[in-house]
């Protein structure tokens, strides 16, 4: 959120919406396929890449989301080449790892076929390159090269496409330069892992087992063709699932040179439950609302001032300390309150009256860091003291600066453990920050979405932006926030944890304002199938959690029209 006047949360000063060109721009960041070569002195110049030619199916190279798969035509040599399929938020991104040296020269190269497809190598411990070509109509080679760091023993060579565009080819892909080890192109990749077997299961978790691999140094586990957990045993419990949902799961092996094929899949499926979701005493469809602890030209509030319709209301905001990850909280003497036990009383009052009150944790200015463990126990412990001196329900995390989803994972689990079971979490990422279950803001809602409340992302202040459906929405419509929505509701969140966020007037945030009555068009349709634009959901999720407005203060300054449209639409949904 923002402390100044007209805008609101969000440094979504990288538009990703200026798609032109950011086709390309932006996904060089992300991840390609390689081919790599490379002679150093003294070095022959042999092929590191397993099955480069995808002459033994897709053996040595993992693909996203099930993506890949091999075809007999068209090929660049041989009799098979790579087909890779971009769908909704996945790009089809086909890896290996390959043992390398230290201090070492290297060259990667690949043919490829089809529009917007990247080449690249990463972890080489010096700079990680990629290159990408535009349109392909034949085959082309794509070429780069690099030196890897001095403690570099693998790096990750891979292609993808983009969202929204066919599927590509490609074949014949190579890296060259001295094997991992001296002499050799390097040590067998493991073989698949077998006995794969479900154990312990929950309303969102499943255990696996399966028995161990010779020359294997750590695991992948795949849920449903997404790689979603890396770890050095034969063990591992998938958290975050959805009650009464199947899954789908392979394991591979790992080793400096590589990675295995996968292993057979087992199906599990995980017990009846709720849901999801944190924060007992929130209602099913809830309003959110963050309540300015600063005077920048909106009404003045104090807490009891805020309107009724508000089910969940987040303080904005906590501060930064000099202590990595810790925050504190300071009452603005801007909001009228003559002592902070006033302050502290109209929290008891909400909460009488059925209401939540979390803090909120950053904002477009906000600079709380949390990355190391160090820095998460700090945030946990520091949030947890703010709650019991002032008697808040949870935590907001509006962190527009990025989030490490390791270390926030870390830090909300050892808060949950603090405070229980009633603890209320809700989030507030930019619509970037939504685009991909790869982003780190999207893999931390996942990681706890067994203590998750409500993800409010925000869909203003964005420019234009992909949905679901691969296509370019523009904010400002109802398909904006529809075809959005749709990649948490699809990418793994239950609806009961998605809500909308938007400006509560135009003074609120510097572009994305929309009627109230689109917000209640985009939420009929989401959860009824009704008053859709031209993107219309597969399904409805009649769970859909509700709505968030910044803030309190604008909409009180906008005659509460946001609240007195939207709130009675939220709590009479289904």
């Amino acid at each position: 959120m923002d402390r100044a006047p007209h805008s609101h949360p969000t440094r979504l000063r990288r538009r990703f919406a200026r798609l032109t060109g950011a086709f390309a721009a932006t996904a060089l960041g992300a991840t390609a396929l390689v081919a790599l070569g490379g002679t150093p002195a003294g070095a022959a110049a042999a092929n590191l890449a397993q099955n480069p030619g995808f002459e033994s199916g897709l053996s040595g190279w993992t693909c996203s989301a099930g993506s890949g798969s091999t075809v007999a035509s068209p090929v660049h040599g041989g009799s098979a080449a790579l087909k890779a399929t971009p769908a909704g938020t996945d790009n089809a991104r086909c890896a290996q790892t390959v043992a390398v040296r230290p201090n070492s020269s290297y060259t990667l190269t690949a043919w490829v076929q089809g529009s917007y497809v990247y080449l690249g190598a990463s972890g080489t411990g010096t700079t990680d390159v990629s290159t990408w070509t535009p349109s392909a109509s034949g085959w082309q080679q794509l070429s780069t090269s690099f030196t890897t760091g001095a403690n570099t023993t693998s790096v990750t060579v891979y292609t993808h496409g983009w969202y929204g565009q066919p599927a590509y080819y490609a074949d014949d892909i190579s890296l060259t330069g001295p094997g991992g080890d001296p002499g050799n192109p390097g040590d067998p990749v493991p073989g698949a892992p077998s006995g794969l077997k479900t154990g312990a299961v929950t309303s969102s978790s499943i255990a696996l087992s399966w028995s161990p691999v010779t020359g294997a140094t750590g695991y992948h586990v795949y849920r449903d063709g997404s790689r979603v957990q890396s770890v050095s045993g034969t063990s591992a419990t998938v958290t975050g699932l959805t009650p009464s949902t199947s899954y789908r799961f392979e394991v591979t092996a790992t080793n400096a040179a590589g990675e295995s094929p996968r292993s057979s899949a087992v199906t599990g499926t995980t017990s009846a439950g709720s849901g999801g979701g944190g924060g007992g005493t929130v209602p099913r469809h809830a309003v959110t609302g963050y309540w300015q602890n600063f005077d920048n030209g909106a009404a003045v509030q104090k807490l009891r001032d805020v309107q009724d319709q508000y089910d969940i209301i987040a303080v904005a905001f906590a501060d930064a300390t000099g202590t990595p990850g810790a925050v504190d909280f300071t009452l603005d003497p801007a909001t009228g309150y003559g002592s902070e036990q006033q302050f502290k009383d109209d929290i008891k009052a909400k909460q009488a009256a059925g209401k939540s009150v979390v803090i909120s944790i950053g904002g477009q200015n906000g600079t709380v860091s949390v990355n190391d463990a160090a820095s998460a126990n700090n945030f946990a412990d520091s949030v947890y003291a703010l709650m019991r001196e002032y008697g808040f329900n949870g935590v907001d995390i509006d962190l527009e600066n990025g989030l490490n989803a390791t270390y926030m994972t870390q830090a909300l689990r050892a808060l949950s453990a603090k405070a229980g079971s009633g603890l209320v979490i809700t989030m507030a990422p930019q619509t970037i920050d939504m685009q991909s279950t790869s982003n780190g803001y999207f893999q931390t809602a996942l990681n706890i979405k067994d203590i998750l409340t409500v993800v409010n992302m925000q869909y203003y202040n964005s420019g234009s932006m992909l949905g679901c459906d691969g296509k370019v929405y523009s904010q400002g419509s109802v398909d904006f926030l529809t075809a959005l929505a749709c990649i948490q509701l699809e990418g793994g969140l239950s609806p009961s944890q998605v809500g909308l966020g938007v400006p509560a007037s135009t003074r609120g945030a510097g572009s994305g304002y929309v009627s109230p009555a689109i917000v209640n068009n985009a939420l009929d349709c989401l959860a009824r199938g009704t008053n859709c634009g031209s993107f219309k959901p597969a399904r409805t999720y009649p769970e859909l959690r509700g709505a968030m407005t910044w803030s309190t203060n604008w909409d009180a300054t906008a005659g509460n029209a946001w609240s007195g449209a939207v709130g009675p639409k939220v709590h009479g949904l289904p």
